[in-house]
Parts: structure tokens; sequence; C-alpha cells
């Protein structure tokens, strides 16, 4: 029992160091005046200001007035339209019985008959092979 020996020094065990968010709420700011501690305060020049949409702003714009480009997405063609109309009525089938055979919305139905749905070469092909027509140009 002489071999073991008992180590008296202290242990210390600390707390995290604030962080930075922790330093600049309310309650550590008071407990520091309090304590006596030195507080640096400074004023942001443009807080609460919305410098995204104040600042460049002006460039964009002149950007855009110089853009003479027609931008546009494309559109589903008339001869498309029209084939997908003749070949659903040709099968006696409804925008929605159409649409649930082919797993689609109604509403995309709709569109691409009207020409306003961007053309999707999945769908049209799908189209295809409910219809059992040629949507598409000549194969």
């Amino acid at each position: 029992m002489s071999g073991i020996s008992q180590d008296w020094e202290p242990v210390v065990i600390r707390k995290k160091a604030p962080t930075a968010a922790a330093r600049k709420d309310e309650k550590a700011v008071n407990a520091a005046r309090r304590s006596g501690a030195e507080i640096e305060t400074v004023k942001k020049s443009n807080a609460g200001a919305n410098k995204a949409a104040s600042s460049s702003t002006s460039l964009n714009t002149r950007k855009l007035d110089e853009d003479t480009e027609n931008l546009s997405h494309e559109k589903v063609p008339t001869e498309l339209k029209k084939a997908i109309m003749q070949a659903r009525q040709d099968k006696k089938l409804t925008q929605a019985q159409l649409a649930q055979l082919i797993n689609e919305k109604p509403q995309i139905i709709q569109e691409y008959e009207s020409g306003k749905a961007i053309p999707n070469q999945q769908i049209i092909s799908k189209l295809e092979r409910a219809l059992g027509a040629k949507l598409r140009g000549k194969k």
C-alpha cells in the first residue's frame, strides 16, 4: 500500500467562453455593466436599410432597358395541339380520362390542347402511347 499516493492538485472546470451572439444579448451587456467591465458600442451606418433593394437596382434596370431581345419560352406548336385533340376525340376520351391514362393532371392536357404548355418530350411520348398515334414528326 505504500505505492499509492493521493493527488491533491485542484481541478478547475470552466464554462466555455460566451459566443459572439451571447455576448451581444441584453442580459450579458447589463451584467457586464454591473460588474464594471468595458463595453464597446458600435453604431452601424446602414442598419435596418435594405441595401439589396436600393443599391444595385439602377444597374439591373439599365440592363433590362437596354436588352431588346424577346425572351419567351417555347410553346406547343399548332400541329401538335390539333393532333392531340383529334387523336383524343377519335378514341372518344375526355381530357380528364386521357390525363388519367397517362398519369398526369387534367390541367396538363388542357394546357397542351390550348397551346399554353411548355413541350415536354416525356409527356408527348406518353400521349403517343396512350392515343396510339404519332404526334411528333415523321419517325
